[in-house]
């Protein structure tokens, strides 16, 4: 007798109309037949699991270098390997500007030279902390006295380590001073434009001020002065440091001895006095040492006529890195 049954599981008589006696139903139905060789289940296929695992390992090895590559950036391996503390943003306040501005504030400083010029007024940044400190040449070029005051008020007298007018770079070196908070110097060679950006410095002697905005371009090449006498003239005009840009002379006469570099350039408000300060990404690593800034004012105008209109630029931090071994050689070119 054969018997089967439809896939909803009604019991089906092939003798239909004769007398059989009641039969239960096995269910589930046993098969029709028993071949030789029964068909095994199929395995899933390995493929896309190996795949995905693959991916999995390269992720993670990708994440590994990051961290790797974010650890070098902030780690001992920079300039600010001597500092007992390094600028990192707390994670509750990770991107935001107060942060930013809380980590890296203790390592800006305010710079006050003076020559038989004049006097001027600027910014640099802590690299270690004994007290080595980058800023911009023309903050202290041609300078007989360096006074610097760190974010607590502290006051330290300073002396040139090295300059290089080409890149208007400058080292300079607090006496007796020692655990100061050390920037720490990111890599621009990272940067973006569009990223966000925090300035740190101290435009017309307002110490520790604190602006934002955006990176609005890259490589710009910007020309500055080299003359020892330009720093005294800016601080005594008022005006932005002069700089010249696509041919054209702005904040007044850049002169003939002049420099070209490659700049960052940012919406962030700068103004006289933050040359030398710091350009900071939303980590709280430096990005670029702020140089120059566009002013709508003339060189003959006063410094209250004078002010930020977001075109300022800042020298790469790769390239202070860079030049950085020639400036503690003592360089003074």
């Amino acid at each position: 007798m054969t018997e089967s049954f439809h896939r909803s599981g009604e019991y089906e008589n092939p003798h239909e109309g004769q007398q059989q006696a009641p039969v239960t139903p096995e269910w589930p139905p046993p098969p029709a037949y028993t071949p030789a060789h029964a068909p095994q289940p199929k395995k899933r296929k390995r493929g896309p699991v190996a795949l995905i695992a693959a991916v999995a390992i390269a992720a993670a090895a990708i994440g590994g270098g990051t961290a790797y590559g974010i650890q070098e950036l902030t780690g001992s391996d920079t300039v600010a390997s001597s500092s007992t503390s390094t600028t990192v943003v707390p994670s509750s306040q990770k991107g935001t500007v107060a942060g930013v501005a809380k980590a890296v504030s203790p390592s800006i400083v305010e710079i006050s030279a003076a020559s038989n010029a004049g006097s001027s007024t600027g910014s640099g940044v802590i690299i270690t902390s004994d007290g080595e400190i980058i800023t911009n040449n023309h903050v202290v070029s041609g300078a007989s006295q360096i006074k610097v005051t760190t974010s607590d008020g502290k006051s330290y007298t300073a002396k040139v380590v090295g300059t290089d007018s080409e890149k208007d770079l400058a080292l300079i070196k607090l006496e007796n001073a020692s655990g100061l908070k050390a920037a720490t110097l990111g890599d621009s060679a990272g940067v973006q434009v569009g990223d966000q950006v925090v300035a740190i410095g101290s435009p017309e002697g307002l110490s520790g001020t604190v602006t934002s905005g955006i990176i609005s371009a890259l490589d710009r090449d910007v020309t500055v002065p080299t003359e020892e006498d330009q720093g005294r003239q800016q601080s005594q005009q008022g005006d932005g440091w002069p700089f010249e840009y696509g041919g054209r002379q702005f904040n007044g006469d850049t002169g003939d001895d002049t420099t070209t570099y490659k700049a960052l350039q940012t919406d962030a408000s700068l103004n006289p006095g933050n040359s030398g300060g710091a350009l900071i990404d939303m980590n709280g690593n430096i990005i670029g040492i702020n140089s120059a800034m566009y002013s709508p004012a003339g060189s003959a105008s006063s410094s209250s006529d004078a002010g930020s209109v977001g075109l300022g630029f800042a020298i790469p931090i790769n390239t202070v890195k860079a030049d950085l071994a020639k400036l503690r050689a003592g360089a003074t070119d």
